[in-house]
């Protein structure tokens, strides 16, 4: 499989993972408890919010796979953009934390904004990158 071939099924890779991310949080956020000032959310308080950290765990991993391919494939417009995703992960991240810190709507809106961020990178690197037999 070529290296581009394999940027583009990576790519592939953490768009679906961000929908699953998606799903379980907005899951959560329908079904689960709400977190106040006075009282935090554990991060595996209940199963929807555990299902969303775990995923968490797993994008991010797979967020910095796709950069170390990105740089071995010499990729320069897919490593800035997977550099711009994981960045926008890591935020999601940091903002999903302050949300079961404190509900924050900030926070809450933080990982909205992030998680738009991030899904947008990965698409540019699908649009980007050359599919089918006369990919480089």
């Amino acid at each position: 499989m070529s290296a581009t071939r394999r940027l583009r099924m990576a790519s592939l890779g953490v768009i679906s993972t961000l929908i699953l991310e998606f799903i379980f949080g907005a899951i959560h956020g329908v079904y689960g408890p709400y977190p106040s000032p006075g009282k935090s959310l554990g991060l595996f308080s209940n199963g929807w919010i555990a299902l969303h950290v775990i995923v968490a765990i797993l994008l991010l991993i797979s967020a910095i796979v796709l950069v170390i391919r990105a740089v071995s494939a010499r990729q320069r417009l897919v490593l800035w953009t997977s550099v711009a995703g994981l960045i926008a992960i890591i935020a999601a991240g940091g903002s999903g934390i302050g949300y079961a810190h404190d509900g924050a709507h900030g926070s809450a809106l933080g990982m909205l904004l992030a998680f738009a961020i991030a899904m947008a990178c990965y698409v540019v690197n699908l649009v980007v990158l050359p599919s089918g037999p006369g990919e480089s």
